[in-house]
């Protein structure tokens, strides 16, 4: 028996089937995996409007204690909205933009709706589609 290795005159390469296989694995990898990877950043998305609005209301109770109940019910109730009652507390955050819109993710809504900050309520959060998010 000879087993001599006789050269190719032509280079090897992928045939026309195998490079389609190929790009058709591709596309169902991509179609699996588009959906999983929205559905987890808008759940990311979510998940940090409901830590920042948790840190809003840490960042208000500092407010009453170091400006005292008094005093600080006296400030809350002239700053009549949101962005004026962000504009109080921001300092009193860890991380604090300059803006409550620019503070929580796009979409989502926070507000302080009890009247007097006695009352000690959260505030409370909107997702993009205006529904109430529960934390």
């Amino acid at each position: 028996m000879n087993f001599q290795h006789k050269p190719r005159s032509t280079p090897r390469a992928f045939s026309m089937v195998e490079l389609l296989a190929a790009v058709a694995i591709m596309g169902v990898i991509a179609f699996i995996a588009i959906p999983s990877v929205t559905k987890m950043r808008g759940d990311s998305e979510r998940n940090l409007a409901i830590a920042r609005t948790e840190a809003l209301n840490i960042a208000t109770v500092s407010f009453i204690q170091a400006r005292g109940r008094t005093v600080a019910e006296l400030e809350w109730n002239g700053a009549g909205t949101a962005a004026a009652k962000y504009n109080l507390i921001k300092s009193y955050l860890a991380f604090g933009e300059d803006t409550l819109t620019r503070y929580m993710p796009t979409g989502y809504t926070v507000n302080y709706t009890a009247a007097s900050v006695n009352s000690m309520r959260k505030w409370s959060l909107k997702d993009p589609t205006g529904k109430d998010i529960f934390y």
